[in-house]
């Protein structure tokens, strides 16, 4: 069972090609919800025009139309063999396929023979999707045999073959050349919808075969979307609009001749709206206008529907007019009430828009609309009292309830619409106000009291003001007012108002009831700008504003780069950064090499570098060593952030300008001498292919002996010769060479020969050594401290807390240490805790800042808490921190009020210092802020945490 079904409307009735379908009596028919429901559907009884027309109590309105169609493809009426067709070699034949009886779209194919050789199309072949049939331009001797052609439903998918045509050559010769026949064309006159594929066919017999060839006869190019297929014998053009339009031109051409067919593509469009209907209410005697407006071609005609069942079209009446798709209706009375429809039409489609007319008539009510029971204006301003009752048709009148007449006063208007304006109020004008509406179904009024108050002054407003980043300011924003008047404060900070839960960092309202006043924390660069304090009342909205100008450190400047570099000195070009609310005056040249550990001031020329240059001289640098430089620049607030760095640059190698140093040696083992020195830096060797040059010759002789070493981190040669003596002096210098040559060598430094064993002699011990280990069953665990000279104290560093360690000492010179002492054994102490003071809390009272803190309770593998250290200090000086030592919990400091600080706590141990709290900020306050600091206090989780 197959059925069909819409749905269009609800409350419904259905009609086929314009008569009504009786439901009652059609088993294959029924409604649900609107929807109409066709079983069995029949294509002699069910094919046509539906249209729905749906109704309520306010009227009826039509649909749009629904075509119900239906797909066949009958079979070829005849299975007979169809006639042969005889032609030359050389010449044109068509072969008609002739397609059976349907309804939907068709595609053609022709079998070759038999299934599945099918006719491939070529330049030489065609088959037109118009007719069907097949178009060879020139017969060749490969074409004889038999032809079916297959004609396909794209709608039903069936498929029907027709009886075989036989192609046979004729004997009496071979066809000659002959100019092309354009056997398929497209019409004179070819009608295109918007938006449609247009397909336009042109195939041409000849001998040759003919070239196809397109063209616009206005000259205008084809756009990209068109597109040529079967060897150019279809021209297609998608998505069709109205700049496709005009006239179209096939050529068909071989050496013989050409010939042509053209014909013009029009245009066309079914309606489309641009003005579309809306519901309108309008009260009884009104006037009504409704436009509607659509698009299209041919260009649409319009009709007027209101209620309709059987689409009849409105009637005219003297009150009734419609013109070019308007409707206009004087003086409504209820029966102008229904639903209305506004319909455009033309040969390709038709739309219909819909709307309700209300026609009102109801007695006046002030429901909606009141008077304000109390309504409060300044005195002297202009007061407007509106009286919007709903009535249809509206009738005003305004009284006043004391019943004097509202109009005898220049300052009282009232307006045609019931508006009652009063100009310059005073407190006479404080009354009742009655607003009475009358119209022919019934009569009703509205009241509200005005109260009339003082106007409200600005008593103190925040000036313009210069400050320093890091300081805090208190804006004044403080009125005096009317007491009977709710008063708000607000600020806008840059146009943008302050969110205060949001910004509560750094922005804080406060004062009381009638005070704004502002308070902005540790105030930023980007705090500068215009702020705008807004003072709303019941009455009136003041506003009073300042510019604050933040002053900072100069921001980094940019695009530092080498211009120019030599061994040691470098050119260096930069351009400035922002200077923050304050003149540049000076910049700082910082450099970094792969040997520095972070960046460092350099030298310059000039030495001071004032704010208005942006080149400089760097002098000092090292050869052969890649360089990064930045710069920073400073002014009257501080040193600003530093620059990106430069890309790296090497400087030029040159001759080492650095001897080694700390040139020395002894011990070894018998007939050695053994010298060693502090190996050049890296950055001092000043090129490639550096070394060492060693020269030496016994004390009191003249004649020195010389050694090379290549590799540049060594830092101990050997001489060995069985004919030194024993402990004898030798004079010994170390210099220094690269590619470029030699530098310069050491001081002379004398240096014993080896020495066989240690003597019994205190004067011949060089210094102790003291070895240590943590179990004595491992003596291979060990560790070493050295101590030169006569010392019999040593430190020992690293040591892991709460653990046994053992200790022993020997003596050493050049020749080695000598015996071990027995060792002995100690305990290291416990760790201090490893967490900080908690729950931190703070106050500030003029000067004076209390601080409290929860104890720290050491665990059983940490030493025992002996108190705190809290430690204060200056802002940007680090290194200058006062410290005090308490054992309680709590603790008094007396700090400047115009100074920034840093706090930090510690817990104090056996084992050494704890961890410390996260510093807490403690930032300076204006005058006026410091005096307001003095009667609040600010817990701890109001500051900035570092």
């Amino acid at each position: 069972m197959n059925f069909y079904s819409w749905n269009i409307c609800n409350v419904s009735i259905w009609s086929l090609n314009g008569t009504l379908i009786d439901l009652g009596n059609d088993y294959r028919r029924h409604m649900s919800g609107g929807n109409l429901i066709i079983s069995n559907l029949d294509r002699d009884q069910d094919a046509g025009i539906y249209q729905c027309t749906a109704f309520n109590v306010r009227g009826a309105i039509l649909s749009r139309r629904a075509s119900l169609q239906f797909a066949y493809l009958d079979n070829f009426k005849t299975q007979t063999v169809r006639s042969a067709v005889n032609v030359r070699e050389g010449q044109g034949v068509v072969l008609l396929c002739g397609p059976p009886a349907y309804s939907g779209e068709l595609t053609f194919a022709w079998i070759f023979n038999e299934y599945p050789y099918f006719v491939q199309q070529d330049s030489r072949r065609f088959i037109s999707q118009e007719t069907g049939s097949l178009y060879i331009a020139k017969v060749e001797p490969s074409d004889v045999g038999n032809y079916t052609c297959v004609v396909n439903n794209t709608v039903t998918r069936e498929k029907v073959l027709s009886s075989p045509t036989p192609l046979v050559l004729r004997s009496d010769g071979v066809m000659g050349e002959y100019e092309p026949k354009i056997e398929v064309h497209f019409p004179d006159s070819v009608p295109a919808a918007k938006e449609s594929v247009v397909k336009l066919e042109c195939f041409a017999l000849g001998n040759p075969v003919p070239e196809i060839s397109w063209r616009r006869t206005s000259g205008v190019p084809f756009s990209s979307k068109v597109k040529m297929r079967n060897s150019n014998a279809v021209l297609e053009i998608p998505n069709f609009q109205q700049e496709d339009a005009g006239t179209y031109e096939c050529m068909a051409e071989n050496r013989r001749g050409k010939n042509a067919a053209r014909g013009r593509i029009s245009f066309h469009a079914k309606p489309h709206w641009l003005q579309t209907l809306t519901d309108t209410a309008l009260s009884i005697q009104e006037n009504l206008f409704w436009e509607c407006k659509a698009s299209g071609k041919p260009k649409p005609s319009y009709s007027w529907l209101k209620n309709e069942l059987f689409s009849l079209p409105l009637s005219l009446q003297g009150r009734v007019q419609i013109e070019n798709g308007a409707l206009s209706i004087a003086a409504l009375n209820l029966s102008d009430s229904g639903m209305y429809q506004c319909v455009a039409e033309n040969k390709h489609g038709i739309i219909y828009s819909s709307a309700q007319l209300m026609v009102l008539a109801s007695p006046p009510s002030f429901s909606k609309s009141p008077l304000r029971a109390l309504l409060k204006a300044r005195s002297g301003s202009e007061v407007t009292l509106e009286c919007k009752p709903q009535a249809s048709p509206p009738f005003v009148l305004f009284s006043v309830s004391a019943l004097i007449c509202c109009c005898a006063s220049r300052r009282i208007t009232l307006l045609s619409n019931g508006t009652l304006k009063i100009a310059n109020v005073t407190k006479r004008d404080a009354a009742t106000y009655t607003c009475v509406a009358k119209n022919q179904f019934g009569t009703a009024s509205t009241t509200g009291r005005l109260l009339i108050t003082e106007p409200t002054r600005i008593t103190m407003r925040p000036t313009n003001m210069e400050i320093i980043v890091g300081e805090s300011i208190v804006l004044p924003c403080q009125i005096a007012c009317d007491p009977a008047l709710d008063v708000s404060f607000s600020w806008a900070f840059n146009g943008q108002l302050i969110d205060f839960q949001r910004d509560g960092d750094h922005f804080e309202r406060v004062g009381g009831t009638i005070s704004g006043d502002l308070m902005i924390r540790n105030i930023q660069l980007n705090h500068g700008g215009k702020y705008v304090c807004v003072i709303d009342t019941d009455v009136e909205s003041l506003s009073t504003s300042a510019i604050l100008v933040v002053k900072g450190p100069p921001g980094p400047p940019d695009k530092v780069s080498v211009e120019e570099i030599t061994d040691s000195t470098a050119q260096l070009s930069w351009t400035p950064g922002r200077d923050n609310g304050s003149p540049i005056t000076g910049y700082i040249v910082q450099a970094r090499t792969p040997f520095t550990v972070g960046w460092q001031a350099v030298d310059t020329v000039p030495e001071m570098i004032n704010g208005n240059m942006l080149t400089a001289t760097v002098v000092g640098l090292n050869a052969w060593v890649e360089y990064e430089f930045r710069v920073v620049a400073r002014n009257n607030v501080g040193l600003g952030e530093p620059s990106p760095a430069s890309a790296k640059t090497r400087t030029e190698d040159a001759i080492p300008d650095t001897a080694p140093t700390d040139v020395g040696g002894g011990g070894g083992t018998k007939s050695e001498l053994v010298i060693t020195w502090e190996p050049v830096p890296e950055e001092l060797q000043n090129g490639e292919g550096f070394g060492y040059i060693i020269a030496f010759r016994p004390v009191g002789t003249v004649m020195w002996t010389r050694a090379v070493i290549s590799t540049p981190g060594v830092a101990r040669y050997v001489f060995r010769n069985d004919t030194i003596p024993p402990f004898s002096p030798f004079d010994v210098k170390v210099g220094a060479y690269n590619n470029r040559g030699e530098g310069p060598f050491s001081s002379i430094a004398t240096v014993y020969s080896a020495e066989e064993a240690l003597p019994a002699v205190p004067e011949r011990v060089l210094g102790y050594e003291v070895v240590y280990w943590e179990d004595d069953t491992k003596p291979d665990t060990i560790g070493k401290v050295r101590i030169s000279g006569n010392y019999t104290l040593a430190n020992i560093t690293g040591l892991t807390a709460d653990t046994v360690y053992y200790l022993s000492v020997a003596a050493f010179n050049t020749a080695g240490p000598g015996p071990q002492s027995a060792p002995i054994n100690t305990t290291t102490k416990k760790p201090p805790p490893d967490r900080p003071p908690l729950n931190i809390q703070w106050t500030m009272i003029g000067s004076t800042l209390t601080l409290h803190w929860d104890p720290v309770v050491a665990m059983e593998t940490e030493s025992k808490v002996t108190g705190y250290l809290v430690g204060s200090t200056l802002q940007h000086r680090y290194n200058d921190v006062n410290t005090i030592l308490t054992t309680k919990t709590t603790v008094e400091l007396s700090l400047s009020t115009s100074d920034n600080y840093l706090i930090q706590i510690k817990a104090m141990s056996e084992g050494g210092e704890g961890v410390g709290s996260e510093p807490i900020h403690i930032h300076k306050l204006s005058e006026s802020a410091a005096l307001f600091a003095s009667c609040i206090s600010f817990p701890f989780s109001t500051v900035d945490k570092a």
